[in-house]
């Protein structure tokens, strides 16, 4: 079974700051770095990492060359990449004390994707593989008309959001992987277990997981919900928590695993991944994952 991510890459631009820049105020960052990112890059690095058969599609632009070679050093295989003229997509990162971070995208390379590039990347794949997506690429619509032609099991992280997103079909979605807010965003509903209520009279064929943070994370399918508590670990950065949580999960589910065991794994992955400075760089390996839960 393969998972192809259509998805973004980003150089990121992270500077630490002792807390976030208000209106008008001009502040000294702490140190700076530049470092492999984006949505779609984070997630198949830790699709890669947790053991996956992981295929990336996206547009390299103008400076972006290190991102493929991020991704094919990870274990990613990246024969659907291609190469545009475009800047590359990139991101300001701030993240202060407490490991909070607040991000400026500019999508770039990542908008350059078109609907003849969604079908001949998708020729390669059939029936029971997974596509993942997010939102900081174009062409949304396209991919998952053309992932239900194909009979892929569509997997939607809808990030970050806007109004568009809702005018998908949800129908041809198995999975939506939200956190509690953009849970909100799409239901309407603040309470994560109002939010499935409405989503699954609407879609019942969907299944979704919501990551509450601090609070752990809680998955609804038509079989039932299934809770997990988050693991404690000094946090340093939070940027890539939750595509480190996505890429444990995925793998894990497609691997067969209880719903139980995929959301246990995919927590501890996230909790290692916060305690670490940078995105790509702080996603553990399946050893390291397994080891930590053996420890607990």
């Amino acid at each position: 079974m393969k998972i192809l991510n259509f998805g973004s890459l980003n150089l990121d631009y992270v500077y630490q700051v002792e807390h976030f820049v208000q209106p008008g105020e001009t502040l000294s960052a702490l140190s700076q770095s530049v470092n492999c990112g984006g949505k779609g890059l984070n997630q198949s690095i830790a699709l890669a990492k947790a053991g996956a058969e992981v295929y990336h599609a996206g547009c390299i632009g103008a400076g972006g060359e290190r991102l493929a070679r991020e991704l094919a050093e990870n274990g990613v295989d990246t024969s659907c990449l291609i190469t545009v003229e475009d800047i590359q997509g990139n991101a300001v990162i701030q993240v202060d004390r407490s490991g909070e971070n607040c991000i400026l995208l500019f999508g770039g390379s990542n908008r350059d994707i078109t609907p003849e590039m969604v079908r001949k990347v998708m020729e390669r794949f059939e029936p029971g593989d997974y596509l993942v997506l997010q939102n900081e690429v174009s062409c949304l619509p396209e991919m998952v008309a053309e992932a239900k032609a194909r009979g892929m099991k569509v997997v939607l992280n809808p990030s970050p959001f806007e109004e568009s997103l809702l005018h998908l079909d949800f129908n041809a979605i198995a999975w939506l992987l939200v956190n509690e807010v953009e849970a909100e965003q799409i239901s309407g509903k603040k309470d994560p277990d109002a939010a499935w209520q409405l989503i699954h009279g609407k879609y019942p064929g969907l299944s979704m997981v919501v990551t509450l943070g601090k609070e752990g994370a809680v998955c609804y399918t038509p079989e039932g919900r299934t809770e997990q508590k988050a693991y404690l670990s000094s946090v340093v950065d939070t940027t890539a928590a939750g595509d480190t949580f996505t890429g444990y999960f995925l793998t894990t589910l497609t691997e067969g695993m209880e719903i139980g065991e995929c959301m246990r794994r995919a927590s501890r992955a996230a909790s290692i991944s916060v305690s670490r400075a940078g995105a790509a760089v702080s996603i553990p390996g399946r050893q390291e994952v397994e080891k930590a839960l053996e420890d607990i």
